[in-house]
């Protein structure tokens, strides 16, 4: 991690923040970039990036005026070793309970709530504004342009020391501070196709550098919350049933973070659940469990966790179309 600048030494680790960076530029870098790759199609049935709120991201100040800088986190989600369901047969991607089972919007925004408090003791007058990805703001380019990394092949931002296992979150700024200068990291993804070679659904265009979302795995099994076919090559996954880390785990840039990292998780109490739907071998219960639950009463036993995002019909969507002999 670079120096601690505005930040008492020590205070940012204590919070699993793995870098960060500052940014006093409010415009995408590769905003034509976006556009280009909305216009191709290749947002799929995201539309919350294609509706009222594109236009919003074309600008951080259309989503805060007050904007003068912002300060970019890296944190570390715990990814590499994978949590495996009925005898390594399926998988959930990492960052679903890398924050002791708690969904990573809630954790991030009270990691970045300290960090706002810890700003504003020094500068009572400074104001900040909380950004992860449920705001209409493009947060892989904001962290770009703060130094923190390039656009991998499968889209992701890679960081040179800590490969892509984390999440972003910001703060707006309506001031600047006295950081020193950054330099925007250059692209060392070379000739390597690693990823574009391991997708089984061939969801990664490998001259236009985007993700086609349509034939993404994470795209079905989390964001499609009703029956639909899955993308073609589907059956050649590994198992995965949330989300989807193929391209990340073959990535060259997150060798060493997998062998550093021991992954083991701890979960808070409330969460502890989990333990028994998503280890061992009880695909078999999970899946009573989600045909004899309502919609409702399944949604409030798992809210407060990433995997509420598909809900209960999108679950079943995903075992029904995960093969079981894997």
């Amino acid at each position: 991690m670079k120096s601690s600048g505005p930040f008492e030494e020590g205070f940012l680790e204590t919070l699993g923040i793995l870098d960060w960076g500052y940014t006093e530029e409010s415009i995408p870098s590769s905003l034509s970039h976006f556009n280009q790759w909305i216009a191709a199609g290749h947002a799929g049935p995201l539309n919350y990036l294609k509706d009222h709120r594109r236009a919003l991201r074309e600008d951080v100040k259309n989503v805060w005026p007050e904007f003068q800088s912002a300060v970019v986190f890296l944190f570390s989600y715990q990814a590499p070793k994978k949590w495996l369901m009925d005898h390594e047969k399926y998988q959930v991607a990492g960052y679903s309970l890398g924050f002791e089972g708690e969904d990573y919007h809630h954790a991030l925004k009270s990691r970045l709530l300290k960090i706002s408090d810890h700003l504003q003791l020094k500068s009572p007058e400074l104001k900040t504004f909380i950004t992860l990805d449920a705001q209409p703001v493009l947060e892989r380019d904001l962290a770009f342009r703060a130094g923190l990394g390039w656009f991998g092949k499968n889209s992701m931002l890679i960081h040179q020391k800590e490969g892509s296992y984390f999440l972003i979150g910001s703060l707006l700024l309506n001031q600047k501070l006295i950081v020193s200068p950054i330099t925007l990291e250059s692209d060392h993804c070379g000739q390597c196709v690693a990823c574009v070679d391991a997708c089984p659904t061939n969801a990664i265009d490998p001259n236009s550098r985007t993700l086609i979302a349509s034939k993404c795995i994470s795209t079905f099994t989390i964001e499609i919350m009703k029956e639909a076919d899955p993308p073609l090559g589907f059956d050649k996954s590994r198992g995965e049933i949330f989300g989807c880390d193929i391209c990340q785990d073959v990535c060259p840039w997150n060798k060493k973070v997998l062998l550093r990292v021991s992954g083991v998780f701890d979960l808070k109490e409330r969460f502890n659940f989990l333990r028994e739907w998503f280890l061992g071998s009880n695909l078999v219960k999970f899946k009573s469990i989600l045909t004899e639950s309502t919609n409702r009463g399944f949604r409030k036993k798992i809210f407060g966790t990433a995997f509420d995002r598909p809900g209960r019909e999108g679950w079943l969507k995903n075992l029904k179309h995960t093969k079981s002999d894997h």
